[in-house]
């Protein structure tokens, strides 16, 4: 028996009471056991994606209670590989926050941080729908901790407003959760793919209604406009270190997404046809205009980058919502680009605010370290504004191709090459008011309430950009392994035959894994 399945939820949540407890006035104790711990999350994201690599299914049944009944947590190459990515930002968000100070800036960064990470991880691991809302609500609760860290009027009104959205979005939620119960009596996914299949035409009204709110919710989870109010304010006012973190957060919705409307809610299911292309395709393009719109219109560089992760996030739901298997594939090695570059980009703007009065695109004194760090905003706004040869052009490339077969190809390709030629105006503007049209000195004293930046908030900007040119490098292969996890969402059978087959079979170990029913012919 194994229980690696639920250590990137355990470890954290074991992890996070003990720095509170044990080492609340020690902030080295704090700092080693927090990064010791994202370590270990690594090594093991590492081998459970070794594991689901040739389409083993991994199911670990919480309790020993077989599915539809119990709890169930389950990896296949999607949730490994969100989770994956998740404890590669955290580690190099951890050594930022380490480096530049921010963790010892306000009480329990390190024990909220951990939270936030067992929060995700459970989002991208669990097997049914109530228990994606218990992990909303973790994550919830641990990043409005975080976003506050350090205090400030500004900081604590953009935390309100992050709170009272997100709250909307957790009432939408229990409603569609209701819903389906009181449509299906089940809220686990695999159970949930099989009934849906068999309600008859008359008696779809709930599930539909149940459907739409749960595009909302994750639309308002993935800052998909008109429900993307929240984040410029929520993002551009949160620390440096924690809305690099939240790039990810955003994908959490992309994800339950992908993940619902490709299981339970499938492109071809009459009950929910049009969903997708009719209502979330204008959306997500209406977000890639607003998104880059934004950049060149912003006049705070925190503002800029904020809504660069809309168009970003528009870019993914633009992908998903063609709801095909190259579709999905590009929005995969989008999601993946996108959180690097955005996490990457909000670290140079708090490189940016240690030499600057203030985040105002206006001409100012030369920050601190200026080459080093306009090399960096240099190399980060390429990625984010999909440049050659980095891999946000190549995502935005493969989302064009895969819009081929799409009625919609004309508006996709018209409004992807337009905001992005606005982004790159935006970025360029914003670049050389910072960093070339900079007047006078850089200051000899740090013109910023908090300390110069140090040799390890460099190391940790510069290791996720070097990400982002390893996964322009190994585009072929990323976007490869993109596509056998498209296949494995569009043929779920194997997924649902696992978390089902075992039901009633109570003396079967935790974790079984299934290594030839989970396997696409030729892998």
């Amino acid at each position: 028996m194994t229980h690696w399945l639920i250590t990137p939820i355990v470890l954290p949540a074991l992890l996070a009471p003990f720095i509170v407890l044990a080492a609340r006035y020690h902030i080295g104790i704090q700092r080693s056991f927090s990064v010791a711990g994202v370590l270990a999350l690594i090594a093991i994201a590492l081998g459970l994606v070794f594991q689901v690599s040739d389409g083993t299914i991994l199911l670990y049944q919480l309790s020993d209670w077989a599915a539809p009944f119990g709890i169930v947590l389950v990896g296949d190459r999607l949730s490994t590989m969100m989770v994956l990515l998740t404890a590669v930002l955290a580690l190099f968000v951890l050594l930022y926050a380490i480096g530049s100070g921010w963790d010892n800036r306000g009480r329990h960064f390190h024990a909220l941080f951990q939270f936030q990470l067992m929060g995700i991880m459970g989002a991208f691991l669990t097997g049914d729908l109530f228990n994606l809302f218990v992990f909303f609500e973790v994550l919830l609760i641990a990043s409005y901790g975080l976003m506050i860290h350090g205090g400030g009027t500004p900081r604590l009104r953009a935390g309100v407003q992050y709170v009272l959205f997100n709250l909307i979005g957790s009432t939408l939620f229990l409603f569609a959760l209701a819903s389906i119960y009181a449509e299906t009596g089940t809220l686990n996914m695999a159970d949930l793919a099989n009934r849906v299949a068999m309600i008859g035409a008359a008696d779809t009204v709930g599930i539909r209604v149940a459907a739409v709110l749960l595009l909302l919710v994750f639309a308002i989870k993935a800052a998909v406009v008109p429900l993307h109010f929240w984040l410029p304010s929520s993002y551009a006012e949160a620390p440096a270190p924690v809305a690099a973190l939240f790039a990810i957060m955003t994908k959490v919705g992309a994800y339950a997404i992908i993940r619902v409307y490709t299981m339970i809610f499938p492109p071809d299911l009459s009950v929910t046809a049009g969903l997708h292309d009719v209502w979330l395709m204008p959306a997500a393009l209406i977000s890639v205009a607003v998104g880059m719109v934004g950049v060149l219109a912003a006049k705070k560089l925190d503002r800029l980058v904020a809504f660069a992760v809309i168009g970003s996030m528009g870019m993914v739901m633009v992908s998903i919502s063609l709801f095909t298997p190259e579709g999905i594939a590009a929005a995969l090695y989008y999601i993946i680009h996108s959180t690097l570059a955005g996490a990457a980009l909000f670290l140079v703007v708090d490189l940016v605010r240690t030499g600057r009065a203030n985040l105002d695109l206006t001409s100012q004194p030369a920050v601190v370290g200026n080459a080093l760090t306009a090399g960096l905003f240099f190399v980060g706004a390429i990625a984010m504004a999909g440049l050659p040869p980095l891999s946000g052009f190549l995502g935005k490339l493969l989302v064009l191709n895969a819009a081929f077969e799409s009625g919609l190809v004309v508006w996709i390709w018209a409004v992807v090459l337009g905001s992005s030629l606005i982004g790159i105006v935006g970025f360029v503007r914003a670049g050389s008011i910072v960093f070339w049209k900079a007047q006078g000195e850089a200051p000899l004293e740090d013109a910023s309430e908090f300390e110069r930046p140090t040799v390890l908030s460099y190391v940790a900007v510069g290791g996720l950009l070097s990400l982002l040119i390893a996964l322009s490098v190994f585009a072929g292969q990323v976007h490869g392994y993109a596509t056998t996890m498209a296949a494995q969402l569009f043929a779920p059978q194997p997924y649902m035959s696992k978390v089902l087959d075992t039901a009633g079979k109570l003396s079967t170990p935790a974790v079984a894994d299934d290594h030839s029913s989970a396997k696409e012919e030729g892998h």
